[in-house]
């Protein structure tokens, strides 16, 4: 693939800008990748492990000369930053967002982008639950959908680029509108995590269960609820904040779903508990079907990975 970029910036050195980084020099599709995160700690590790071409200590210097600007932070720091780096923004650059929620990013950081920048919001729906700039790994996005969120009147030049530049690193590239991206995530990303982190409390509160028996006979389902808490506790409580509507909404509809299974329980109404299942069941055939995972018995997840 050749280059599309001249200078990449990556504002945040977690798991999606490290992989990002992994890919595009994998690749060769940017002269160069600049990155810059808050802590002087993440930096040092950028700096010793070869992350970047260069990792520099402020954002306007890393955004100087750039013509992709990727925020990789939380979504409540974005603002800040977005006001921080307009004034060093080079004209027809493209800034974009890897967040978990869009109407929350173009709030906060649209105001700010100059006239002459393209301001694209974007999410790549790839991760794990490790964090930091030692976790990335540049087969993250293989087979995975970035969704694109551009706010009508964007130049349709610098989405196809932005949309190359994801193509390149091994994503599927769906374009979307922001209310329907946040319904979307609340239902696919943003409820299951709040449940998960839920179970995994109850665990902890529920005493007359050990905390070495929860350890010891934690089956796959249990296992499965920890992976998902284990994940970063700022981006999470961020994206639960930015996302509030979409997510009350959808756990409203848990809720209901939810006392519906308890009254089947309660009075044995097992055809109701065999039929809902059944539908249930094929969802996850369906997520198969479409490579978005496998039915090996780990889920197709490396060893190094769980």
């Amino acid at each position: 693939m050749s280059q599309l970029y001249s200078r990449v910036a990556l504002i945040g050195l977690g798991l999606i800008a490290s992989s990002m980084a992994l890919a595009i020099r994998r690749d060769g599709l940017a002269g160069e990748v600049v990155g810059t995160a808050r802590s002087d700690e993440t930096r040092r590790i950028a700096e010793e492990i070869g992350l970047c071409d260069r990792v520099v200590p402020t954002v306007a210097e890393a955004v100087a000369g750039a013509d992709l600007v990727v925020l990789a932070t939380p979504i409540g720091a974005m603002g800040a930053i977005a006001e921080e780096i307009a004034p060093h923004l080079a004209p027809g650059a493209t800034v974009t967002d890897v967040g978990s929620v869009k109407r929350a990013v173009v709030e906060a950081v649209g105001p700010h982008i100059p006239a002459g920048v393209h301001f694209i919001p974007g999410h790549p729906l790839a991760g794990t639950e490790h964090s930091g700039p030692r976790s990335g790994f540049p087969e993250l996005f293989d087979g995975r959908w970035c969704v694109l969120a551009p706010p009508e009147g964007t130049d349709p030049a610098a989405v196809d680029k932005l949309a190359a530049l994801w193509r390149a690193m091994g994503s599927q590239v769906d374009l979307m509108d922001v209310a329907r991206h946040d319904l979307v995530l609340a239902v696919t990303s943003h409820a299951p995590h709040l449940i998960a982190y839920t179970m995994v409390g109850v665990a902890d509160d529920l005493r007359r269960v050990t905390d070495s028996e929860v350890v010891k006979y934690s089956a796959a389902g249990f296992r499965d609820f920890t992976r998902i808490a284990a994940s970063d506790p700022t981006m999470w409580r961020d994206v639960f904040l930015t996302n509030k509507d979409a997510t009350l909404e959808i756990l409203g509809r848990f809720t209901e779903e939810l006392f519906a299974l308890q009254r089947a329980i309660r009075t044995g109404d097992g055809d109701h508990l065999h039929d809902y299942f059944t539908r249930t069941r094929a969802i996850r055939r369906g997520i198969i079907e479409a490579g978005q995972d496998t039915d090996a018995p780990d889920f197709g997840r490396a060893a190094a990975r769980k």
